[in-house]
């Protein structure tokens, strides 16, 4: 990646014109669409598709996929997308990857399904193989077919093991949808009026952006936020008052023993937000004082997005008790997995669990070869090369437009948060988000948004994106502001 190091690439920024920005080239030519109309499509899913597909369909007009290689995804009239969204953080290599296709291509000739009350090679390969991704005494594995799966499962071994019920998790996280995993979210849009997730009680969020502390060099970040920071070197003000907020938390709303805490190394359908530096490593010991283990979720964070690590919590320096994966372990295939250590594992044998598809022949052949993708082709590398220039040039827009409140991240697990202006900080209204995520879709660019109050772009690609992927979406994104302020 030497050539393709930020320091050998020129800016993007540039006063945007009245030309689109140039899409960079693609040698893939994908299949000629042949199938159901997007008309018929749409009536089929307004009346045969749960009205909630409607609901969280993405844009006024849908786009219409029907081919993915890489990071390029096409629709069914032809038009090609640059997806710097993967599937809601979940394609982890590229649409399609061929080694990846290969393998599970190969799998499904021989053995598409048993399940593990049987001995098969596929599930002892990988579960080997992720194993050795992980620190002692991080080995044992149990695999599941989704992030909910994974943490619903993570919340009963905590509570068999430490005997304790209650569990702790930020304000703003997202762990799932089931209705256990729901007490562990804690954003208004994903509740339901129903009883749910008995016993978790969520903390404030340790945000250095919108929350009540924070400065200009909390977090571990390539671009820290604009706040003004007195604090000493070495010292951070804005960790000691979340930590007395968490202390606070343990005072007043749980049990003088609990079972968990959980949390993101950085906080996905939240807004890609960042704590300061030491905070899990406080707020671990913390924990474990009142009897609970430490969960991390990287379902978002994992296999190598964050760039310099394979996995999130290494750059806390901490090291949980429990980790759940899901998304990228897969590259788009429906897997999961909790990895815990083998005294947790023990106490889940006080009972019995079976997953008829967790462990599937397939599922294991696919995760394996994303696993040595991984490494031949240096995505966790990229992730950090390709995201770190990302950030820096999207810190220039926030420099430059009043409305680009915050831009945070490591790698590739990107956010950028919208606000009506920097003194207020104030969220941009959805209808303002929604004008420009749509100039930026229009323009060839597929993004996500986030945060409590939709008020943050995501960006967490495919981790092939190169630097003229990079580039091509700072013009986009300036173009698009640019335009939105010129209109307001």
């Amino acid at each position: 990646h030497a050539q393709d190091s930020p320091l050998c690439q020129k800016s993007a920024l540039k006063d945007p014109s009245s030309d689109l920005p140039e899409m960079p080239p693609c040698d893939f030519i994908p299949d000629k669409y042949k199938g159901m109309s997007k008309e018929r499509m749409m009536q089929i899913r307004k009346q045969n598709c749960n009205p909630m597909t409607m609901k969280v369909t993405s844009y006024k007009t849908p786009a219409f996929i029907h081919q993915g290689h890489m990071q390029w995804l096409w629709d069914v009239d032809g038009k090609r997308y640059l997806d710097l969204f993967a599937g809601v953080a979940t394609v982890s290599v590229g649409h399609c990857h061929p080694r990846v296709t290969e393998a599970a291509v190969d799998q499904l000739k021989r053995l598409w399904h048993t399940t593990n009350i049987y001995a098969y090679p596929p599930i002892h390969e990988y579960t080997e193989k992720l194993a050795s991704h992980l620190p002692d005494p991080l080995k044992v594995i149990y695999l599941t077919n989704s992030g909910s799966e994974a943490n619903d499962l993570a919340m009963l071994m905590a509570r068999l093991h430490t005997g304790n019920y209650d569990i702790i998790t930020f304000r703003g996280s997202y762990h799932g949808g089931s209705p256990q995993t729901m007490g562990l979210t804690s954003n208004s849009a994903y509740k339901y009026p129903i009883a749910n997730g008995l016993g978790c009680t969520n903390t404030m969020c340790p945000d250095v952006f919108r929350g009540p502390w924070g400065g200009s060099h909390c977090r571990d970040s390539p671009v820290q936020t604009i706040r003004d920071c007195g604090c000493a070197q070495g010292h951070c003000m804005a960790n000691d008052q979340y930590i007395g907020q968490l202390k606070e938390t343990f005072a007043t709303s749980v049990p003088s023993r609990i079972a968990a805490f959980f949390a993101e190394p950085i906080q996905g359908v939240g807004g890609a937000v960042q704590y300061p530096k030491n905070y899990l490593k406080e707020a671990y010991k913390l924990v474990r004082e009142r009897g609970g283990v430490c969960i991390a979720d990287e379902v978002q964070t994992g296999f190598g997005r964050t760039g310099g690590h394979f996995w999130g919590f290494q750059s806390h320096d901490v090291l949980p008790d429990i980790v759940t994966m899901a998304k990228g372990i897969g590259n788009g295939f429906p897997m999961g997995a909790v990895v815990t250590t083998a005294e947790i594992a023990a106490s889940f044998g006080k009972g019995v669990h079976f997953n008829t598809f967790g462990g599937n022949p397939v599922a294991c052949a696919v995760g394996s070869s994303v696993l040595d993708v991984i490494k031949e082709d240096g995505t966790q590398e990229n992730s950090l090369h390709v995201g770190t220039y990302l950030m820096t040039e999207l810190a220039k827009l926030r420099d430059k437009y009043e409305i680009i409140g915050d831009v945070r991240g490591k790698g590739l697990m990107i956010g950028v948060e919208m606000v009506k202006d920097k003194a207020s900080r104030d969220p941009l209204p959805p209808d303002a988000m929604n004008e420009i995520f749509e100039d930026v879709k229009d323009m060839g660019v597929l993004i996500g948004k986030g945060g409590v109050y939709g008020q943050t772009f995501r960006i967490k690609p495919p981790m092939c994106i190169t630097m003229d992927d990079a580039n091509f979406f700072i013009a986009v994104f300036n173009k698009s502001i640019h335009d939105f302020m010129e209109r307001r």
